[in-house]
């Protein structure tokens, strides 16, 4: 099933969060028309690679235009005029940054990814719920409403600067009028009259300019509180969800939100500018005794000035962050040359630039969040659990000596992270049952909602009896599901993160030829497979072959290893055992689709193949005894043929073949 088909079938609420991170930028009806093609694409690749990002942006606008000669056809009047202006909008909007319609289009399939996770879960985790709390979307609204207040009140002394200047250009005229008078007019009674109008207007003149002056002090001290009390925390907000997006939770909302609040203050800032300006040119014209224009004009500029500064220099921050994948090694590490590199050291990457606006220069500087500077690839896992670690465990985004004493974080937020790593990275996060087993890999502790976790018991301590670290095992563990068994992790065929306990309780009341999958706990990066028989007894057994790892996966698809599997009884007669996924799936019904090949039958030495080469396939072929009732360890997958497998069973004892099916490969 596709991810877009799972997604429309998510309760209400969940396509509700769907909804908020679709618009202009990447709208929803492109994402339901071209849904197959648009998952088939690695726009995560391409919003890296200008030359990749630039031939998906051409193959997209080609995809609309298909689908546009379709809905053509069938004269749909409405989604031809949408599908016209999307288009027009699209190529506008990206046609000069195509990177940008591939980070756009990367960050929805992952949020949709990580909703379909948290759909699995029972409860959301403390570090979700912490950013969905009812009292920021209460600041978000509020934020928006004073902006809107802040700028209508802009507009309106907007239209008493221009009335003041009409009433100026009044006053002017009727001046001057009397000037041009002669004497013997001066003296009349219509002169009189005149010089009481002129009076009364320049009383009408000094009540409206302190009035407007009034008005724009009220606008900077609002807007000075909206933006003390209210906007930066929001954008302080924004920059911890900032934090945990780059650690694969949730984006919610995206900037832009904040930047059109940002922008409305910004011009209406500008434009109470020029109306002081335009007051001081009236000013300069006309004044008088207890002109107000003087006396407060010049420091209600001062002021707006330097909201306007604070304004840029708050909003001037770094939108997109490095990912692990554009971490490179210096060129000339080999080996372990690097190994002494303490990843542990931050280092914050600072952006400066100079800004002119209207004759005001505003020098801007701001700094990333903490990077991880590393000498050699190897490197690079115990970098990534550092920003992992920084990011849960502060909201500081410059605390540079985190690491001279970490704190612990809670046990729960940290495994809402790892599911975040699994939904963002391999398309599906964890479950609870998953998550579970995880807590008890880690503490012991029978769930996940209590406990803290050091950053030694994380990331530097070796788990009991094992070679390496917690971190260490299940990055190889989505690095395997990457690039080997993608499609069945995400089709949730892998039940992955379970005990060997669990398993044989699971698996004990199934039907014989029932299996499951997991990921191996004493193999870095292995998967293996378990199934259950019976003895002729009734008795219940349990065998699970030896885990098949990144460099055996590269040999033969996973799909078709579970297709193919023999087992080699004492009776000498290969079968496969495996019949049912569990609980209860036909094996073909699961994983059919994902067969690279029809399965090929033995082929005797005679028969002549392509070329008049005998063909050959790779059999994973394991062997059991059936006097015995506790699993062996069997073999991995052997690079025999069907022809050459034929033959070892006409001309070799069954103890010989036996022999020649131990593994002659050691664990990577």
């Amino acid at each position: 099933m596709s991810q877009w088909n799972q997604v429309q079938q998510l309760e209400i609420k969940f396509l509700e969060q769907v909804d908020q991170f679709y618009d202009d930028n990447f709208p929803m009806e492109i994402r339901h028309l071209l849904a197959q093609w648009i998952e088939n694409q690695d726009w995560e690749a391409a919003s890296n690679n200008e030359t990749m990002a630039t031939i998906l942006l051409q193959n997209l606008l080609i995809q609309l235009d298909e689908q546009l000669g379709r809905v053509s056809k069938e004269k749909n009047l409405l989604l031809i005029h949408n599908l016209k202006r999307i288009r027009k909008v699209l190529q506008g909007k990206f046609h000069g940054n195509p990177m940008h319609v591939a980070v756009v289009i990367s960050n929805c399939l992952r949020e949709e990814r990580r909703i379909l996770a948290a759909a699995n879960m029972p409860v959301q985790g403390p570090l979700e719920k912490s950013l969905q709390s009812s009292s920021v979307s209460e600041r978000q609204r509020s934020v928006e409403h004073k902006v809107a207040a802040i700028k209508n009140s802009v507009q309106m002394t907007e239209q008493d600067t221009k009335y003041l200047e009409d009433l100026q250009d009044e006053f002017d005229y009727r001046y001057k009028t009397i000037q041009t008078m002669d004497q013997g007019d001066k003296n009349s009674v219509l002169m009189n009259q005149e010089v009481v109008t002129l009076q009364e207007m320049l009383n009408s003149l000094d009540f409206k300019r302190k009035e407007t002056l009034s008005k724009m002090t009220q606008i900077v001290n609002e807007t000075e509180l909206l933006m003390n009390s209210m906007l930066i925390e929001e954008l302080q907000d924004w920059k911890r969800r900032q934090q945990i997006a780059c650690i694969g939770g949730p984006l919610h909302n995206g900037l832009d939100q904040l930047q059109n609040c940002f922008t409305l203050l910004a011009e209406s800032l500008f434009q109470l500018r020029r109306q002081l300006e335009k007051l001081e040119e009236q000013s300069t014209k006309m004044t008088y005794e207890g002109d107000p224009i003087p006396l407060q004009r010049m420091h209600l500029l001062e002021r707006a000035t330097f909201l306007i500064y604070n304004l840029f220099k708050n909003s001037f921050v770094v939108e997109r962050h490095l990912q692990p994948k554009e971490m490179k090694s210096s060129a000339g590490s080999k080996g372990n040359e690097g190994s002494h590199m303490v990843t542990e050291e931050l280092h914050s990457i600072t952006f400066e630039t100079q800004i002119c606006l209207y004759g005001l220069t505003i020098d801007l500087e701001t700094s990333s969040l903490p990077v991880v500077m590393i000498s050699n690839v190897s490197q690079l896992p115990n970098a990534w659990a550092s920003i992992i670690w920084y990011n849960v465990s502060t909201n500081d985004s410059q605390n540079l000596v985190f690491f001279n004493n970490p704190p612990s974080a809670t046990l729960s937020q940290l495994l809402e992270v790892m599911s975040w790593q699994f939904s963002s990275y391999v398309g599906r996060g964890l479950n609870s049952d998953q998550l579970n087993m995880l807590a008890e890999k880690l503490t012991v502790l029978p769930s996940y909602s209590d406990g803290h976790l050091t950053w030694a018991k994380f990331c530097k301590e070796h788990l009991p009896g094992k070679s390496f670290t917690f971190w260490i095992w299940l990055e190889a563990i989505l690095d395997l599901i990457k690039k080997h068994i993608l499609p069945l992790w995400i089709d949730g065929y892998i039940m992955g993160f379970v005990s060997k306990e669990k398993e044989r309780l699971l698996l004990r009341d199934k039907m014989p030829g029932t299996f499951l999958l997991r990921f191996s706990e004493s193999h870095l990066g292995g998967v293996t497979f378990t199934w259950v028989d019976h003895s002729e007894n009734g008795e219940v057994r349990f065998h699970s072959v030896e885990p098949y790892n990144k460099g055996r996966l590269s040999a033969l698809p996973f799909a078709d290893i579970l297709r193919d599997y023999k087992v080699i009884m004492a009776e000498n007669i290969p079968e496969n055992p495996l019949k049912y996924l569990y609980p209860d799936i036909p094996k073909d019904k699961a994983f059919g689709k994902h067969y690279s090949s029809q399965p090929c039958e033995v082929s005797r030495p005679t028969e002549r193949g392509d070329k008049g080469y005998v063909p050959s396939v790779f059999i994973p072929i394991s062997t059991i005894r059936s006097d015995s009732t506790e699993p062996h360890s069997p073999s991995d997958l052997l690079p025999m043929s069907p022809s050459v497998y034929a033959v070892l069973r006409e001309n070799l004892s069954p103890t010989t073949i036996e022999t020649a099916m131990k593994s002659p490969y050691s664990d990577e």
